[in-house]
C-alpha cells in the first residue's frame, strides 16, 4: 500500500532553527527536500545531460570503470536489475581518472568538476547544520570519502509496475540526491506506519537521504530510511547522487553529546570496511547489517 503523506520541503537559507529542523527530519523521516540549496538549475540540467551522455557510450567503454568492490564502478543490467544500470565515481577526488576512463571530452569533464565541487559544497553546509541541530560545533565531513553515483532505468512497457531499484537502505551517512524531473517512481518506507510513501519530484529541489552510517553516528536517532524505485511508466529514468559515506582516518561513533542515561551508546565503534564487508557478505540491504554493531547494553 502506498500512502499519501509527503516528505519535508526545507529551505536552506532559512536563518534560524534550520539545524534543529534538519535533525527533525531526520530522525522523523530519514528523508526531506531541500529547496534554495545554491546549486544552478541550469548546472543541474547540464550534469543529467552529461550523465545521458556517458551512459550512451558502448558497453566495453562503460566496462572500464568496472570495479569488484561492493556499490563501486560500472554496474550494468543483469538478472537481479535487469532495468537499471549505473555508472560512479567512488573518491570525487579521483574524477580525473575516471574522466580518463571514458575519454571524456573537455566540457564534460568541466561539467562534472563543477557539480560535484556545488554539491560537495552543499554536504558540507548539511554537515555543519547537522552539528549546530545537535548542539555541536564542526564540520562534520570534512575529510570524508565521498562518491557521485550516476544512475539510468531502462524503463520500457514490459517493466510497468516492476522494480527499478530493489528495496534497500544506502550505506552512506547521508545522500544528495537530484531526481529525475519528468519520471517519478523513488518511493520512501514511513518510519510510523511503515507504508510506502510516494517522493514525487519537486522542481528546483534535491533529496536527502540518511543512511545506515547515519544511525550509527546519531546513536540510532536518525532513520536510515528504506527506499526503492518502482516503473510506472515506459520512460527512460535518470538521477544522480552523492554519497557523503564516512571518515577515511577513524571508525564512526555517536559523539559524547549524543549519548547520555536516556540514550545509552547503541553502537560500537564502526570501521567503514568492516561495515561494508558486513553489509554485503550478509545480503543485510534494508538495515539490519547495523545491529550486529550493537553494544551489549540495553535497556528496559
Amino acid at each position: 500500500m502506498v500512502i499519501t503523506k509527503q516528505v519535508p520541503v526545507i529551505d536552506m537559507q532559512k536563518v534560524e532553527g534550520l539545524g534543529k529542523e534538519i535533525v527533525r527530519a531526520c530522525e522523523e523521516w530519514g528523508c526531506f527536500r531541500i529547496l534554495n540549496h545554491g546549486i544552478p538549475m541550469e548546472l543541474m540540467e547540464e550534469m543529467k545531460a552529461v550523465s545521458a551522455s556517458l551512459f550512451d557510450l558502448p558497453e566495453e567503454i562503460k566496462s572500464r570503470t568496472a570495479d569488484p568492490g561492493p556499490g563501486k564502478g560500472y554496474d550494468g543490467r543483469n538478472a537481479v536489475t535487469p532495468f537499471y544500470e549505473g555508472l560512479s565515481i567512488d573518491e570525487i577526488s579521483s574524477t580525473d581518472e575516471f574522466c580518463d576512463r571514458l575519454d571524456a571530452s573537455t566540457h564534460q569533464r568541466e561539467i562534472i568538476h563543477r557539480y560535484i565541487k556545488a554539491i560537495r559544497d552543499l554536504a558540507g553546509k548539511l554537515g555543519r547544520k547537522l552539528m549546530e541541530g545537535n548542539g555541536l560545533v564542526g564540520d562534520l565531513f570534512e575529510g570524508w570519502c565521498c562518491q557521485l553515483r550516476m544512475n539510468k532505468y531502462h524503463f520500457c512497457p514490459e517493466s510497468v509496475g516492476l522494480l527499478g531499484a530493489r528495496l534497500h537502505c544506502d550505506t552512506s551517512f547521508l545522500t544528495i540526491l537530484q531526481d529525475d524531473g519528468n519520471v517519478n517512481g523513488f518511493q520512501i518506507v514511513d518510519r510510523l506506519s511503515v507504508e510506502f510513501v510516494p517522493v514525487d519530484h519537486v522542481p528546483g529541489t534535491l533529496v536527502v537521504i540518511i543512511g545506515d552510517i547515519g544511525k550509527i553516528w546519531s546513536n540510532g536517532r536518525y532513520y536510515n530510511v528504506k527506499h526503492r524505485v518502482l516503473c510506472f511508466e515506459p520512460k527512460l529514468r535518470h538521477s544522480i547522487g552523492l554519497f557523503v559515506n564516512w571518515p577515511t582516518d577513524k571508525k564512526i561513533e555517536a559523539p559524547s553529546k549524543l549519548v547520555d542515561s536516556k540514550h545509552p551508546r547503541l553502537y560500537i565503534p564502526v570501521d567503514a570496511e568492516e561495515y561494508i564487508h558486513v553489509r554485503y557478505s550478509s545480503e543485510m540491504r534494508t538495515g539490519g547489517a547495523v545491529d550486529i554493531f550493537r553494544t551489549t547494553t540495553t535497556t528496559s
